[in-house]
């Protein structure tokens, strides 16, 4: 059994998830043999250099978990792409490139976080360009701490505010972009988050039959996909026991 969750946005300002996140971990990740975290973990990330006893204690959580059998993957999302090394090696987890490639089950399976496929909001498209460029985030990785946390809550305010004043369908994925990478990546099955629309979407690609499932985010609930052999499985539960 294989577990993916996504958008967490681990917060200090939000004890609620933390701690539905550390039960989660005690609990049902241990009957697991890897756990899939799929971007934004974090709320906000600004380096590795940044973390505070909370981040500390995630990122302990996560080790404890892998040394218990669990195999930790993680993958960057538009929240926390400047997630490091350092972290990684502290949490005892294995960073992910997006998209990635894997067999679940016997079937190839592609991973991703989701916002690389909204190519309908050209701002975000050109922003996310610029910080994603490798000389970009070396200049990021080498400004002030106080000045990557100003630019970090400048950056997460314009987010939260266009977000409101865009369309649905400009912030959710491009059907054809969709299409576009699976058939570049031979899969059938995709699985991602970014968009807090939890769903599995039947789709048709080379006239076969093939599925595109959104991770829900953490928020009045958690989510999570369970795969075993049973096939995949993704329902919600309480934040508080």
């Amino acid at each position: 059994m294989i577990l993916l969750i996504s958008d967490l946005h681990l917060q200090q300002e939000r004890p609620d998830i933390t701690r539905a996140f550390a039960r989660f971990l005690e609990q049902r990740a241990r009957q697991a043999s890897a756990l899939y975290i799929l971007g934004d973990f974090f709320e906000a990330w600004v380096g590795d250099d940044a973390m505070s006893d909370f981040h500390h204690y995630i990122a302990s959580l996560l080790r404890q978990l892998g040394e218990s059998g669990t195999q930790v993957f993680l993958m960057h999302g538009n929240r926390d792409f400047l997630l490091g090394k350092a972290f990684c090696r502290e949490a005892g987890c294995r960073l992910l490139p997006d998209p990635y490639r894997l067999e679940i089950a016997g079937e190839p399976v592609l991973l991703s976080h989701g916002d690389a496929l909204c190519t309908r909001d050209i701002a975000y498209m050109r922003l996310r360009r610029w910080l994603r460029n490798p000389l970009s985030l070396l200049i990021l990785r080498n400004l002030p701490l106080a000045t990557r946390q100003k630019l970090g809550r400048k950056l997460r305010s314009k987010s939260r505010e266009q977000t409101r004043m865009k369309a649905s369908d400009i912030v959710d994925v491009t059907p054809q972009e969709v299409t576009r990478l699976m058939q570049r990546q031979h899969v059938r099955t995709l699985i991602h988050g970014h968009t807090h629309r939890p769903a599995e979407h039947p789709l048709r690609i080379d006239g076969q039959s093939a599925r595109r499932i959104v991770l829900g985010d953490w928020d009045n609930n958690g989510w999570v996909l369970q795969v075993d052999e049973q096939g995949f499985h993704q329902a919600p539960f309480p934040l508080e026991a």
